[in-house]
């Protein structure tokens, strides 16, 4: 029976579940795949640091070549995260014809084409399934299941950070920084959150993401991004009366040549699969001409889950040795002149102000969006017995330009207070 033998960058979290992973399995993947797979030595910072799992002194290493020049190892699967120094290393480990494997989806994101070409100029491979979504096998399915359809929406939660946080503040009415700060001590989020909470984790698997399903490169600067920081507990608790549940939303459409791509806080009926998806958990929801609605659940980060995506791209990689995929559409840096990318897409708007108690401010306000081609599908006006009252609409389909001079427009009226928040709305 063949041995594979594969180098590991990092033994973090994941790289440890991944290598549990194969000492568990590792004969099952045997009797099943027809060859061994042997973790031959693991790059570490600290080969003297005591770890969590069994792994014999002798795997690792702190000299990157040992691995990038041992001509045993021809698989190598990072775990170090970042650009540098895991893009040199990969870089290094393509040049010499070793396959990599990888769940960097910064650096895919950022730097694909490179890495493609260095792949594609060498005879490697390079596979990324667990660079979005951890455990779920969505680029899997995009790229060798959805073949015979076109694609023309993916809208998903891909970031656990920042679904267990809105999960928290809607089920338990809580602070955004009480929560985060609770995810914080959990381990959900990391010290410096700023990555998850301002949505750019997010972005970063979205590009990724679109472009195989669209099969035209996305990239990160054709992204609109915007976090959850300004999501309050008043927001969630005025969604949930009009039927919505919040998520932050990684959301990309294609029309014809026309691509927007966005990643931002959206009600969503909660009547809608993705409203059911709580805590930590990742789904992607995607649209084909052929197959129709189509939902992926799981597990979106974690080291046995993402440590699963890692194991079956090494799995795959073995299998396609000799006759490794890369991608066939216009992949460079810049996106393809080919395809447009829309800044003025058409949704619905959540719009929360805070105005003076005085009659004909309602109507006033409905004349501003209604100067601007936005009209109101539903309103909510509270009685605070104060002079100021909150003021809550939710717009039909309107574009987002048209939005952004209505609130434009709005916020030099002199009865409006305060434009609390303004939350798109995807059905």
């Amino acid at each position: 029976m063949d041995k594979i033998k594969v180098g590991f960058l990092g033994f973090g979290n994941v790289g440890t579940g991944a290598y549990k992973i194969l000492q568990e399995t590792g004969n099952e993947i045997s009797h099943r795949e027809g060859f061994e797979i042997e973790v031959k030595k693991i790059l570490v910072r600290d080969t003297n640091k005591k770890r969590d799992v069994q792994a014999d002194e002798s795997l690792f290493t702190d000299n990157i070549q040992d691995i990038i020049n041992d001509p045993e190892i021809s698989i190598v699967a990072e775990f170090m995260g970042g650009i540098d120094p895991a893009k040199q290393y990969i870089l290094s480990a393509l040049e010499n014809k070793k396959t990599v494997v990888t769940a960097n989806k910064e650096l895919m994101a950022r730097h694909w084409p490179e890495l493609e070409k260095a792949a594609q100029n060498n005879g490697a491979g390079l596979y990324y399934e667990a660079s979005v979504a951890g455990g779920i096998p969505v680029i899997k399915v995009m790229s060798e299941s959805l073949q015979a359809n076109k694609v023309y929406e993916v809208m998903g939660i891909i970031n656990g950070t920042t679904n267990y946080i809105l999960t928290k503040m809607s089920e338990e009415g809580r602070d955004f920084h009480d929560v985060l700060a609770e995810a914080q001590r959990l381990g959900y989020a990391e010290p410096d959150p700023t990555a998850d909470i301002e949505g750019f984790d997010a972005m970063y698997k979205l590009s990724i993401l679109s472009s195989i399903a669209f099969h035209a490169k996305v990239p990160i600067d054709n992204i609109y991004r915007e976090g959850i920081t300004k999501i309050t507990a008043e927001d969630i608790a005025y969604g949930k009366e009009l039927g919505y549940a919040i998520r932050l939303l990684a959301i990309a459409k294609k029309n014809g040549t026309d691509i927007q791509a966005r990643v931002h806080p959206t009600f969503i009926p909660v009547s809608h699969p993705l409203a059911a998806v709580r805590e930590s958990y990742n789904a992607v929801f995607i649209k084909g001409d052929a197959v129709g609605n189509l939902m992926l659940y799981g597990r979106g980060a974690g080291d046995l889950p993402t440590g699963s995506a890692i194991v079956s791209d090494i799995i795959t990689a073995c299998h396609q040795e000799n006759n490794h995929r890369y991608t066939t559409f216009y992949n460079e840096n810049k996106a393809s002149w080919q395809v447009r990318f829309e800044d003025d897409w058409e949704t619905e708007f959540f719009i929360r102000l805070t105005v003076k108690d005085k009659p004909g401010v309602l109507a006033k306000i409905a004349g501003i969006l209604g100067k601007h081609e936005v009209s109101i599908a539903s309103v909510i006006q509270k009685d605070h017995n104060k002079d100021v009252v909150p003021l809550i609409f939710v717009s039909h389909h309107a574009k987002e330009q048209s939005i952004k001079k209505a609130l434009d427009d709005i916020g030099k009226d002199e009865d409006v207070l305060q434009i609390e928040n303004v939350i798109r709305v995807e059905r």
